[in-house]
This record gives C-alpha cells, structure tokens and sequence, in this order.
C-alpha cells in the first residue's frame, strides 16, 4: 500500500493544531510543556516526510530530526528545571499566579 503526501501531512497538521492551542490555553507549566513538545514533534515527522519525498536517497531530514530531538531534550530539561524551581518558590504552577511573583 503506497501512502501519499497528505496521509502522513494530516495528522501532523492535526498534531500541530492540538500543541497550539493546547499552549495557548492551558494555565497550567507542565500543560504548556506538554504542548509545545507535541508541537515540535509534529516539527519532526515533517522533516522527515518532507525528505522522504523531495529527496529519497539522501538522509539530510533524518539528521535534522535527530539534532531536533536532541535540542527538544535540552529544552524540556531545562524548562523542567525552571518549573521546579518556580514550585519551590511559589508552591504552584499556574501561571496567572507565577505572574504575580516579584524575584
């Protein structure tokens, strides 16, 4: 069976669609977090998808999948490590009550 295009471009559009608007309105950091992760991933199939019909024989959006994830990885980490120290703080999360907060 030979998928096309658009059967791998859809849910990725639809994965895409769900990260921002789950970025947008959630109060919550970890939700945030969550959401933009789920965007960047619909990033990845994209790269890959894209290579693998514009250029078949070359791995060039395998590679930049790869170094995408690696840089997600960081970036949750790092991120994460701000929210725990934003909980420690404050002893929540939410973000209306984060804004409040004068460091």
């Amino acid at each position: 069976m030979n998928l096309t295009l658009l059967m791998y471009l859809i849910p990725s559009l639809i994965m895409f669609g769900c990260g921002v608007y789950g970025f947008i309105t959630r109060k919550n950091m970890i939700a945030i977090m969550i959401s933009l992760e789920l965007m960047l991933n619909s990033v990845d199939i994209n790269f890959v998808v894209f290579n693998r019909y514009l250029f078949p024989g070359q791995m060039d959006g395998m590679f930049f999948t790869l170094f995408a994830i690696a840089i997600a990885a960081a970036e949750t980490a790092l991120a994460l490590a701000i929210v725990i120290n934003v909980y420690r703080a404050a002893k929540n999360v939410d973000i209306e009550q984060i804004r409040k907060l004068k460091f």
